[in-house]
């Protein structure tokens, strides 16, 4: 679910001009799982740009206010998710907790930093959702722990099919500043991508797999 389609291009363009997302249909990015992609999608970069860090922490805040009313802690996903995590708890005057990938391996082993109580009301904050593998694995994390999670709030999604069954099969609510949908629309109207890529992104969209593999 887009929180607003009004700042939701407005972040999409944004991200476009600070190449915090880059489009190469010729020369595809190969993500960490080894998968061939046209977008590569690196949210962090827009920490750089005080004006639009700010802009997307404040859509942050009032997705959180508007779909999910009172929480008590708000929850980053390592590690993307953590700066954006700390600067919305920082507004909303709220606790912060962050979650690892997995357990630490030395010391107290913890897998969720930071201080929650059972029963308190979480909010999850990330980056960017792709699967939705690592971040419905900090939201079940934090289930363990006896949090209560309200649901996640993602600056980016692909909008890929994977994500939408995972995040409905794990009963969690996925709220996105933006999606993939919105950038390519900005990304052709603006003239960042020719119709002929725009073809070739809406095929990545439909299936990555059988796009990556056809570029191996």
């Amino acid at each position: 679910m887009i929180y607003n389609t009004d700042s939701a291009a407005k972040i999409a363009e944004s991200l476009l001009q600070i190449k915090a997302i880059k489009l190469n249909n010729k020369e595809p990015f190969t993500w960490a799982s080894g998968l061939k992609s046209p977008i590569y999608c690196d949210n962090r970069v827009a920490l750089s740009y005080p004006k639009i860090r700010t802009y997307i922490r404040q859509q942050i805040v009032e997705a959180i206010e508007d779909k999910f009313g009172q929480v008590d802690v708000i929850a980053g996903v390592a590690t993307a998710g953590i700066p954006q995590a700390a600067l919305v708890a920082a507004a909303l005057g709220l606790p912060l907790v962050y979650v690892r990938s997995s357990e630490k391996k030395h010391g107290m082993t913890n897998k969720i930093e930071g201080v929650i109580n059972e029963g308190q009301s979480v909010v999850v904050i990330e980056d960017l959702v792709s699967t939705g593998k690592s971040s419905l694995n900090a939201v079940d994390a934090l289930k363990d722990a006896g949090a209560s999670v309200k649901g996640m709030v993602a600056i980016f999604t692909y909008g890929l099919q994977k994500a939408e069954d995972n995040f409905e099969n794990a009963n969690c609510q996925l709220v996105t500043l933006s999606d993939y949908d919105v950038l390519v629309n900005i990304a052709t109207e603006n003239e960042y991508i020719s119709n002929n890529d725009l073809l070739s992104l809406m095929d990545w969209r439909k299936d990555p797999q059988a796009w990556s593999d056809a570029r191996k």
